[in-house]
């Protein structure tokens, strides 16, 4: 009984002080409390606080002589476990060269094409007899500089001479529209989403606990098909049209949704419009070099009477156009961790985004159909009315009606 009572005062006693004692102070207090019971007080006091009988003895022999350690430190100079680096000289380049990028391309390098956690390099070093913890690990690579880094987009390509000069002439003629109010829009097609029950990257507010479930393997349904978003945005009015299409994504759809802006938002923005001015990428089903895509815009001005002239931007530079972030980006942001299971879905969500700017959206389902690789014979192109800009036409130009 007295052997339980003694044990249990000690284990009180030292869960009551632990927070409040350093590692030096903890050994101290424990050689007391051992000295004071006499014969067997080491043991008892290892037993009732889990210390060794080696760190208790180490505090009797401090008590003995206190002026070993300075204030500042709980043990003596060169006491206690050495480092990993320090037992295993070659632990830090080993681990260098397993995590380096520029390893890739090293045929004798272990880890060429593998995602490299802290445990997977735990788990090589370890076969290269390397004894160290996957803790370790990460401490060593924070002490090394390294970080977890996301691919980020910089790198645009090589760069065309004129890349500047056609920044500041798309400026100038947006600039000049504006000034005369003349419409000028920003098009471009979205990226293609795949619908169904499928995860969508983002997060959205529910109840704890209670994530939206969606299926295991993104497998697109032939059934469900895919939305093709085609934005049209008014540069002067942060106003856009969305024309979702279910078919392909041809030079057709893309003028298609042009036309269906300017007769239902365009029109009665700019009731006295001659000209309308068409920003664009070059690429996709509004490249300048598709031959289907000159017929459409020829068709569309002899429809509506316009003069319609395009301004592409330059080759590697797609990310520049307007609509990237004035239109897209928000809807995306939108729909984030929602699943588009349908197009109804993918419709809503987008005409219901909005922004602190005032950001109007209108959206609407194409049902046409659109067939892909429509070949355009030399006959119709050269009945197209087009006059190319003195300055890189091919990237410049205007297409008047033909009545």
């Amino acid at each position: 009984m007295q052997d339980a009572a003694l044990f249990e005062t000690l284990h009180k006693k030292y869960l009551g002080m632990l927070t409040e004692l350093d590692e030096r102070g903890v050994r101290r207090w424990a050689a007391i409390e051992a000295n004071a019971i006499g014969w067997g007080g080491i043991s008892a006091v290892a037993k009732a606080t889990g210390l060794s009988r080696v760190t208790i003895r180490k505090g009797i022999a401090e008590l003995s002589a206190p002026d070993v350690l300075p204030p500042d430190r709980q043990r003596r100079p060169g006491a206690g476990r050495k480092s990993r680096q320090q037992e295993q000289p070659g632990l830090i380049d080993a681990l260098k060269k397993l995590v380096e990028s520029g390893t890739r391309g090293d045929p004798e390098s272990p880890l060429q094409w593998t995602v490299k956690s802290t445990r997977t390099l735990t788990r090589e070093l370890g076969r290269q007899n390397f004894v160290v913890g996957s803790t370790k690990v990460a401490e060593l690579l924070k002490d090394l500089g390294y970080s977890l880094q996301a691919n980020r987009k910089t790198i645009e390509g090589r760069q065309h001479p004129d890349r500047n000069a056609q920044f500041e002439f798309i400026a100038r003629r947006v600039q000049q529209q504006a000034r005369k109010s003349e419409p000028a829009i920003s098009v471009d097609t979205k990226k293609k989403e795949v619908l169904g029950n499928l995860k969508n990257s983002g997060r959205v507010l529910r109840p704890a606990k209670s994530p939206v479930r969606v299926d295991t393997h993104d497998f697109p349904s032939k059934e469900l098909g895919k939305a093709i978003p085609y934005g049209v945005y008014d540069l002067q009015n942060n106003e856009a049209l969305v024309s979702v299409g279910i078919s392909h994504d041809t030079a057709q759809f893309a003028v298609a949704a042009i036309e269906r802006w300017w007769n239902t938002l365009g029109r009665k923005r700019f009731p006295s419009a001659t000209r309308l001015l068409v920003t664009a990428d070059c690429g996709g089903s509004n490249s300048p070099r598709t031959r289907l895509w000159r017929l459409e815009l020829q068709r569309l001005a002899d429809a509506t009477g316009l003069i319609l002239e395009v301004c592409h931007f330059p080759p590697g530079t797609s990310k520049w156009n307007k609509i990237e972030h004035r239109l897209f980006c928000h809807i995306t942001r939108n729909w984030q961790g929602v699943p588009l299971e349908t197009l109804e879905v993918v419709v809503n969500l987008i005409a219901a985004t909005r922004t602190e700017t005032g950001l109007e959206v209108h959206a609407y389902l194409d049902s046409a159909d659109y067939p892909d690789k429509l070949k355009i014979t030399d006959a119709q192109l050269a009945d197209v009315l087009i006059k190319r800009d003195k300055f890189h036409g091919e990237w410049n130009y205007q297409i008047f009606p033909r009545t």
